[in-house]
């Protein structure tokens, strides 16, 4: 066992499960109260920064460590049957192609036909997948934050949850399927502060991402996805529901 990589994974860990269990559910649940436009943009505005400073600067501290076990944790995951029995269909039949095509377009109609369609109504009627309702931007001034930690999250969540940390794991344990999986379940936990219902969604999002890159061998889909989830819910609902466009203050 990699004692240097164990104490890695210890640190990293232990970082995000302080700042998703005592931090972000405290300044949440205080942002949470903010009615002021002023208030919330700055808070916004300082968890985006925050937000690419930790999750860019830890992703790169774990790939400089782990990077050499990045490519064979993929392969050692693509073996298991699964997953290999995926890759086959997807890329060896016709079937499975145009199945893969008509997911892709169903996955962007399924995400923006209904907010198209329900644009006539109170954007607090519409469920949410966890207690989200307080980030969505409310004026046109919160708008840029909201595209913003969209973008982040997107982003530097994937390079952290599929790509840096199942490898850390993969080094200090060498067991692929396991690696990811332990990786996807602290990335739905750290949205413990969405309650219960947001760690449900971001796991089975988390899985539905971390299957899009084994079977692809891609980072660059499941980020694709990612960005998709998080613009509807940050931008897209505000644009069409909440008609921040017209808000100001």
């Amino acid at each position: 066992m990699n004692l240097q990589l164990l104490a890695l994974l210890l640190v990293v860990v232990t970082l995000l499960v302080w700042r998703a269990v005592t931090r972000e559910r405290r300044e949440y649940a205080q942002f949470k109260r903010m009615r002021a436009t002023a208030s919330r943009q700055k808070v916004m505005r300082r968890w985006l920064v925050e937000s690419v400073l930790v999750f860019s600067g830890l992703s790169a501290a774990v790939l400089l460590a782990a990077w050499e076990h990045v490519p064979t944790a993929l392969r050692d995951t693509q073996a298991w049957a699964p997953i290999a029995a995926s890759r086959d269909f997807f890329f060896d039949t016709s079937l499975g192609r145009g199945l893969a095509v008509g997911a892709a377009i169903g996955a962007v109609l399924a995400l923006v036909l209904p907010v198209l369609l329900l644009r006539k109504a109170d954007p607090d009627d519409v469920p949410k997948l966890g207690d989200i309702g307080a980030l969505l931007p409310r004026t046109r001034g919160e708008l840029p934050y909201g595209a913003g930690l969209a973008v982040s999250a997107g982003v530097l969540e994937e390079l952290m949850f599929r790509l840096a940390l199942p490898a850390l794991l993969f080094g200090i344990w060498p067991n692929g399927p396991l690696a990811f999986a332990v990786a996807t379940v602290i990335f739905g936990l750290l949205h413990l502060y969405q309650k219960w219902t947001g760690v449900l969604t971001a796991t089975v999002l988390g899985i539905v991402f971390v299957y899009l890159y084994l079977v692809s061998g891609s980072i660059l889909l499941p980020i694709a996805l990612h960005l998709l989830v998080d613009l509807r819910a940050l931008v897209l609902l505000p644009l069409v529901l909440g008609k921040v466009w017209s808000k100001t203050r």
